[in-house]
């Protein structure tokens, strides 16, 4: 045994120090005098913060849609009754470093849509600091687009094809190109594409006595993204300028019945985002002190319409508009202090205005102001580093619904971070965190108007009067090597703001509301699996020097979670995540990715009856032409086995649903070769990191 963890920490090694040094290693060219710099992504970077997952390299990621990609990463759970959660956190969802400000099923369907061949990677940020809102929750996944710019006109044309037969055949395709240059005034980019997809779900409500609800839905969605951006160099100064535009149309034909009734339903819906960010980067003589001023304007329009196709009677006509403003300045300079010392300060005010209307008459006007500052000491001292911030937030909302008045909320507090890591070994450490955060409930929850189908017995709703919950987060983690890690975390929670299903007298209803009480236990291990272990033996196993990119080998995940309430005795969950790579002949690549879970666990409200997200999938990928054109072939949920099905807790009512996620396609990327092949590569335009200051023109 002790051979055998030998063994597995030096292959985390020698994965991490052939992409370091394939990252180093340099190509003279005595003509040109250019030196090209070569690098090769990691798949999984475990940090002490956050997990970065590459997708632009990762065939078993990138193909399909963005939603499909991330239902894979080990860790992460997407369910229709309990939202997006990272190893037990709750997630905010940002796009290029910038909240994207939809949620429920406006983001189910967006990241539906957009293809996951024009994400570069993602990250998800699991402790997050003072720089960051308060607001963040227990985590931050930040889905980022960009792609390299050069200093010559360069492009990238991406393709998706996949089908499925469930009752008739199903169709997917998506078409997206990205364009970019940069001289010496300034660089441009510009990414533009479509996704039409076809899809289908069947979902039942029912009890021990009568079925309430029994739905089958035949969707169409329609999606068109257009992402800009301008960098202006100013000598060492920087002005981005960003804008873009999303746009779907979705369509779905319902055919329902249950006890009582039987209908058949036509549900349109049309949701528009626009998104325009000015980010100035002020540069001094001293390169440790960074000034950055942004400006964040984001505005999202939703129509939700509900027909009866037999008698052409309107059901449904909501629909909601949200304008979201935000000002921010951050800076931060290094310190003669201890070993090294970096201090950060910023100021945030932002300002939301978010309108619902119920046949077109208003029936909830919200308004949300936040002024925030903050300041944050990072510091290293021998085999410690140190990190302690806190943030400074005040909060004024207020509006009015149907009901009257809302109870206005009006509050200043405060959220420290502390964070302390030893180095064991270059590149193996234990960390400890701890961090106050604060969730605002979503639009979404606060919408008082259904934007889900209904039926006469099964009703969805918001509710205006949600407070916001508090979080405190503890967190220890012990990595090496990025690849191993072990981690557990706690969260404590107050009000915390959760969908569940009620009895109603008619049949059931999703409604939403705060949970006085809630803590979340999560533990976490994560480790690769060279094959060589098994066919070459310990020995020669530990003396092969090797190229990660091009082995074969396992990596293994398993997480268990528990949500302890104050009304429900309930069980955890254990979750899996394998993920196989093998190299066949000719430089194929195979790729084979299962998840799956445990079932009778509670995951707040719902005990699980069948395990979640549990889908084998397989992928087969090649490049061609110079590397320039990379195909891959899939086949997800070759089983069929990906389901949901829950036991509401409280009440009798069961719901299961399944989509037709039994699905083959083919994606292709074509980088367009330029003749000009010794340009060197530039930064990523479409995001900026600040602790890294990448030079990019979109954030």
């Amino acid at each position: 045994m002790r051979n055998f963890l030998l063994c597995l920490f030096i292959f985390a090694f020698h994965f991490v120090q052939s992409q370091q040094e394939t990252t180093n290693d340099t190509i003279k060219t005595t003509e040109l005098k250019e030196v090209i710099v070569q690098s090769t992504k990691k798949s999984i970077e475990q940090k002490a913060d956050r997990t970065i997952f590459d997708f632009s390299n990762q065939s078993y990621l990138n193909s399909g849609s963005v939603m499909e990609g991330l239902r894979k990463l080990p860790g992460l759970i997407v369910s229709d009754v309990a939202g997006m959660m990272y190893q037990g956190k709750q997630l905010e969802v940002f796009m290029d470093a910038r909240p994207l400000n939809i949620y429920s099923n406006e983001l189910t369907s967006y990241l539906e849509s957009l293809p996951a061949n024009s994400i570069e990677k993602v990250e998800i940020i699991t402790q997050p600091g003072a720089e960051f809102p308060a607001t963040s929750g227990g985590a931050i996944i930040n889905i980022i687009t960009s792609k390299n710019a050069k200093k010559y006109l360069s492009a990238t044309y991406s393709n998706g094809y996949s089908y499925t037969k469930y009752d008739k055949s199903r169709h997917r395709f998506n078409n997206s190109l990205l364009v970019n240059a940069k001289n010496k005034w300034f660089g441009w980019q510009i990414q533009l594409g479509q996704n039409y997809n076809n899809g289908y779900q069947r979902s039942n409500f029912y009890n021990e006595d009568e079925v309430l609800s029994n739905n089958e839905t035949d969707r169409e969605n329609r999606f068109y993204f257009f992402k800009t951006g301008l960098k202006f160099d100013l000598k060492k100064d920087r002005l981005l300028v960003n804008y873009d535009l999303t746009t779907s149309n979705n369509n779905a034909s319902i055919e329902a019945s249950g006890f009582g009734f039987e209908t058949s339903d036509l549900s349109k819906n049309k949701l528009n985002r626009n998104d325009v960010a000015l980010n100035y980067q002020k540069r001094f003589d001293d390169i440790t002190k960074k000034l950055d001023f942004r400006i964040n304007i984001n505005s999202v329009d939703n129509n939700f319409g509900l027909n009866n196709r037999n008698t052409g009677n309107s059901i449904l006509n909501n629909g909601f508009d949200q304008l979201f403003y935000q000002f921010k300045t951050d800076y931060s300079q290094e310190l003669s202090f201890l070993d090294k010392t970096k201090v950060s300060v910023g100021v945030l005010a932002d300002n939301l205005n978010f309108k619902a209307q119920n046949f077109e008459q208003t029936n909830l006007d919200y308004q949300r102001t936040t002024l925030a500052t903050y300041s944050e000491f990072q510091s290293s001292y021998k085999s410690f580093d140190f990190i302690l911030g806190g943030r400074l937030e005040s909060y004024s909302i207020e509006g009015k619904a149907d009901g009257g008045e809302l109870i206005p909320f009006n509050q200043t507090r405060f959220f420290p971070n502390a964070s302390i890591q030893y180095n064991i070994l270059p590149q193996v450490f234990i960390n400890t965190n701890y961090n106050k955060k604060i969730v605002l409930p979503t639009t979404s929850a606060l919408n008082p108007n259904n934007t889900n189908y209904q039926n006469p017995n099964v009703s969805f709703f918001g509710n205006p009067n949600l407070e916001p919950a508090i979080f405190d987060n503890y967190e220890l983690k012990i990595s090496a090597f990025e690849y191993f890690y072990v981690s557990y975390s706690r969260s404590d929670v107050n009000n915390q703001v959760m969908n569940r299903i009620i009895s109603i007298d008619d049949g059931a209803a999703s409604v939403t509301e705060n949970i006085p009480q809630l803590t979340i236990h999560n533990f976490n291990f994560g480790f690769p699996i060279p094959y060589m272990l098994f066919t070459k033996g310990i020995k020669e196993t530990l003396k092969f020097d090797f190229n990660p990119d091009e082995i074969n080998f396992l990596y293994l995940y398993l997480g268990h979670q528990k949500h302890v309430l104050p009304d429900v005795n309930g069980n955890g969950l254990w979750f899996f995540n394998a993920m196989s790579q093998i190299v066949l002949p000719a430089k194929i690549k195979f790729t084979a990715n299962y998840n799956t879970s445990s079932i009778g666990g509670n995951y707040f409200y719902y005990e699980n009856r069948v395990p979640f997200s549990q889908q084998f999938d397989l992928t087969f990928s090649k490049k061609f032409l110079n590397d320039n054109l990379s195909v891959s072939i899939y086949a997800n949920d070759i089983l069929n086995t990906n389901e949901q099905g829950f036991n509401a807790l409280g009440t009798n009512l069961i719901y299961e649903s399944k989509n037709d996620s039994r699905r083959v396609g083919i994606t292709l990327n074509y980088k367009i070769p330029t003749k000009n092949k010794l340009a060197r590569e530039e930064s990523t335009i479409l995001n900026n990191d600040k602790k890294d200051d990448q030079q990019t023109i979109v954030n």
